[in-house]
């Protein structure tokens, strides 16, 4: 199966909604996400097939512009590379 890659820009993560919106449309997130962190959880580690690998570019601007939710973000991917031998996250 062919890697579903998801290219996050820091410049463009101004709001967790833009997040979700984002991760939403490049991995072909159901309508029916809940656009929560716990929500993400769930799709990410039952839902959605892999391989995936997500890159995070200009993770500084990322955690400027997402405060404190930067860092839980960070902690759920780690979380489901741990779950999951085909999941993994790529920040630069």
């Amino acid at each position: 199966m062919p890697v579903k890659h998801c290219l996050l820009q820091g410049r463009d993560l101004t709001s967790m909604d833009r997040f979700y919106d984002e991760l939403a449309r490049q991995l072909d997130f159901p309508s029916w996400f809940g656009r929560n962190l716990d929500a993400l959880w769930d799709l990410l580690t039952t839902d959605i097939p892999g391989p995936i690998t997500i890159r995070i570019k200009q993770p500084r601007t990322a955690e400027r512009l997402l405060g404190e939710a930067y860092s839980r973000i960070l902690d759920l991917f780690k979380e489901v590379e741990e779950e999951r031998d085909d999941f993994k996250v790529v920040v630069r």
